[in-house]
């Protein structure tokens, strides 16, 4: 049986994939780029023990992407940070991606218990 924390973690785990995968491959522009962070953002927060997402898509990058004249690029993991924060029976786990090496890498950045009044290292919150 998992803890509460490990579910926690695992829907996290399942609203990056979802939030990754619906939407690698969309058509985007430095013009179109603030309406798809909130779609994206929005559609997430649908899910179960969602509390927020926050996704930013880089214009800089999306523009240095455009590689012909149709003024667009195709969504990659390279051109958005994403945060999120999940709340499970509480536990509150907070999420990102962000590039690291050249790669989109999605990792937990705290996991808070409020039963116990303990984060991710057993220090008392």
């Amino acid at each position: 049986m998992a803890t509460d924390a490990q579910q926690a973690c695992f829907e996290a785990g399942i609203k990056f994939g979802s939030l990754y995968h619906q939407f690698a491959g969309t058509p985007v522009s430095p013009s179109s780029a603030r309406s798809l962070e909130a779609a994206m953002a929005e559609s997430i927060e649908n899910q179960p023990f969602c509390e927020s997402v926050t996704v930013e898509i880089s214009d800089d990058r999306v523009a240095d992407a455009i590689d012909h004249e149709n003024g667009y690029t195709e969504l990659t993991g390279s051109l958005m940070d994403v945060e999120m924060r999940i709340a499970y029976e509480g536990v509150t786990v907070r999420t990102r991606m962000a590039m690291r090496d050249g790669y989109p890498l999605m990792e937990l950045v705290s996991v808070d218990d409020e039963a116990d009044g303990t984060d991710e290292n057993g220090a008392i919150n």
